[in-house]
């Protein structure tokens, strides 16, 4: 006789696996939508980009550190050898990535900021090989130089002479972006000995030092009649630096973190449709020529050799 098996946490199992998966669905959709919220709280009357990145780290810390303090105690304090390497990924992760991304994006469009952004895995995989975390290939090599030739569209679109109309916003973006890599780099090993809440949380409560300098000389409220900047304002802060954080996590305990890279293709998508018809924003030429490119490097930074035999395993 065949032994009775309980179908219980197998569904169980089930409805993580899919809950995670709405999850990294619904943090894509909320960083594919920030570009274009982004912009009513830019526009006259609004908020500078340095002062929205001001709003961002104060609340992020309180709200980020609280929900860590709440969770696991004094269990948050680092280890004293470690001090130094939270201060970097703070620096790299949120004080400089804040202050390039939205400045950056105040100078360009939405969409060309969400196809920069794919940038990520590319220099992470460049910076991992630097330190020797990642095995060099002559694969990914291509795949990095394939990927960077993509942005030039997007940042010489009047010649080698000028930058073109949002060539120092790419520009800006794709510092912002290798920031953001090195962050990634520095704090991998935080991971493993920390809960990534806790790692979150202390890469914004370290970077509050930057706050003078974001707010010296800013206005920090929009003008009056500017409803539209307020609510882009509290869109930033509610939803891309608290709810999709915490969407990530919480896919991050159910699927492997592979799966939750591939995710971050989905933004393009998201944002150049929210783009065209809230903005009205089509595709130029440039925009054209980047996609493939970016998408073609990242697909051969990316990809591992076993990918052939599981895809042949089904």
């Amino acid at each position: 006789m065949f032994a009775t098996v309980s179908r219980g946490p197998q569904r169980s199992s089930r409805t993580q696996l899919v809950t995670a998966h709405l999850a990294l669905a619904g943090a894509q959709i909320i960083f594919g939508l920030l570009p274009v919220i982004a912009h009513a709280v830019f526009a006259p009357g609004g908020l500078s980009p340095l002062a929205v990145g001001a709003w961002r780290v104060v609340a992020g810390s309180v709200v980020l550190f609280s929900l860590a303090t709440a969770m696991y105690g004094r269990a948050v304090l680092p280890g004293r050898g470690d001090v130094a390497r939270f201060v970097v990924a703070a620096c790299l992760g949120v004080g400089l990535n804040q202050a390039l991304y939205l400045e950056g994006l105040a100078r360009s469009t939405p969409f060309n900021a969400t196809l920069v952004m794919c940038l990520i895995p590319v220099f992470t995989f460049a910076l991992a090989t630097a330190v020797g975390l990642e095995r060099f290939s002559v694969t990914r090599l291509a795949g990095v130089l394939i990927a960077l030739a993509g942005t030039l569209p997007l940042l010489l679109d009047r010649g080698l002479t000028a930058l073109g109309p949002y060539g120092l916003g790419n520009l800006l973006m794709v510092a912002n972006t290798l920031s953001y890599s090195g962050y990634l780099i520095v704090s991998k090993p935080l991971v493993r000995r920390y809960p990534p809440i806790v790692v979150i949380a202390w890469s914004y409560a370290l970077s509050l030092p930057f706050v003078p300098y974001f707010v010296w000389g800013e206005r920090l409220a929009p003008l009056p009649g500017h409803a539209a900047a307020w609510w882009s304002l509290g869109y930033i802060i509610v939803f891309p630096t608290v709810i999709a954080y915490l969407f990530n996590m919480f896919a991050l305990a159910r699927v492997q973190a592979s799966t939750t890279a591939i995710y971050i293709y989905a933004q393009p998508l998201i944002t150049g449709l929210a783009s065209w018809v809230a903005l009205g924003e089509r595709p130029t030429r440039p925009m054209l020529l980047a996609v493939p490119a970016l998408f073609a490097g990242i697909w051969l930074v990316s990809r591992r050799p076993q990918d052939s035999a599981l895809a042949a395993s089904g």
